[in-house]
């Protein structure tokens, strides 16, 4: 039986992400189809969400929430399971097409290896699975002959410029930061800045881990790892710069000196529906066009690793390699939650992701339990500094 339109599955659709995804969905109901819809607790917008778009199965992470989501959606066809188990398995299914990763952090790391062993595509917005385990992801996805299409707009813009470009490797890739909410500020302003400061970004609407990521900059840090693997770069060949206006997403510089980059508006729409129609470009009339008349001047900078050190730990924990990627984000995993609870000052996040990477036992050539390990024991370890 062919299937006319492609069966989405999306792990964490209550996300940013995943609510932007089930827009373009929606707008491309005739292409699209939803398979599968996950969610860690928010269990009233995923209710919302299956009802509007009926999926065969739904997911509700936490456990203690499955009878209100049952209770929810026992009139429809649709299956409801819950756990973090019942994610891992439901991406296997057969009638999934495309697997969109949009949960946060390293819970997004063994959906996204098992969707890869049953031959699942991927449209990766879950950064962290490339951090830390690059090397393991994208052997098996080369083993398993699976596309891993990226969703973050750098990568996206990254892998657009490569299109059609056949032998010609990159020379190095120019990865764009906003800079965030507080470009060009020094340390001592940033000494007692609030969380609910950093949430305001000044172009993207982002989910608040990913928005703090890129108030200290560790989102492009990360990003920075996720591109090592995804385009198969040294650390030599990944250059980050500060691009305030967001409308260069990132470039390509290949071995004769021509720079390739790729533009758009901060919207991230675009990058969802290039990955979900990919390899066609889908007509859309539902995104604004870029006007070149309300972006007279584009401006680009250094980022300042002095005071915005998590981007400078990132390179550190890349060049290391190993484990040292999973150890850094798990401690900025936990450092960032204390934040967003008001448990730590905005400068402490780097100092707790420093002292972490020194304690935790080093891995040189890691496999997926040593990746497991080292996150509960960075974890647990942050965890144990913000209680001194």
């Amino acid at each position: 039986m062919i299937h006319m339109r492609k069966r989405i599955a999306i792990l964490g659709s209550t996300g940013s992400i995943g609510c932007q995804a089930l827009s373009v969905i929606e707008k491309n109901s005739e292409k699209f189809e939803v398979e599968l819809l996950t969610a860690g607790r928010n269990k009233e917008l995923l209710i919302q969400q299956a009802l509007k778009f009926r999926p065969k199965h739904v997911v509700i992470g936490e456990d203690s929430l499955y009878q209100e989501v049952h209770r929810a959606l026992c009139s429809l066809p649709v299956n409801v399971h819950a756990g973090y188990q019942s994610i891992i398995d439901c991406v296997t299914m057969e009638s999934v097409d495309l697997v969109i990763t949009a949960m946060v952090g390293f819970s997004g790391l063994l959906p996204t290896v098992s969707a890869i062993k049953h031959r699942k595509a991927i449209a990766l917005a879950n950064k962290e699975t490339m951090v830390v385990a690059g090397n393991l992801v994208t052997k098996m996805a080369a083993d398993y002959k699976v596309d891993i299409i990226p969703v973050d707009s750098e990568h996206s813009a990254i892998f657009q410029c490569l299109q059609g470009e056949g032998n010609n490797p990159p020379e190095k890739v120019i990865l764009t930061a906003s800079g965030g909410p507080f470009r060009g500020k020094k340390l001592k302003e940033l000494e007692k800045v609030t969380s609910e400061e950093a949430l305001k970004h000044p172009n993207w609407n982002m989910g608040n881990k990913i928005t703090i990521d890129s108030a200290t900059l560790m989102n492009k840090g990360l990003e920075v790892i996720e591109a090592r693997w995804l385009f198969n770069l040294l650390p030599e060949q990944i250059e980050v710069i500060i691009h305030p206006q967001s409308v260069i997403h990132s470039m390509v510089q290949f071995a004769d000196g021509s720079i390739k980059a790729q533009m758009g508006l901060p919207d991230m729409r675009l990058p969802i529906l290039y990955a979900l129609g990919y390899p066609h470009r889908i007509k859309s009339d539902f995104i604004p066009r870029f006007d070149f008349s309300h972006y007279p001047i584009l401006t680009f900078e250094k980022p300042d690793l002095k005071v915005f050190r998590n981007l400078d730990l990132a390179f550190q924990a890349l060049k290391k390699g190993g484990n040292m990627p999973c150890i850094m984000n798990a401690a900025n995993e936990v450092a960032v939650d204390a934040f967003l609870h008001h448990k730590v000052r905005f400068l402490q996040i780097p100092d707790i992701i420093e002292k972490v990477m020194s304690k935790i036992t080093f891995i040189n050539t890691p496999v997926l339990e040593d990746f497991q390990q080292s996150d509960r024991e960075a974890r647990n370890y942050a965890k144990a500094l913000l209680n001194f």
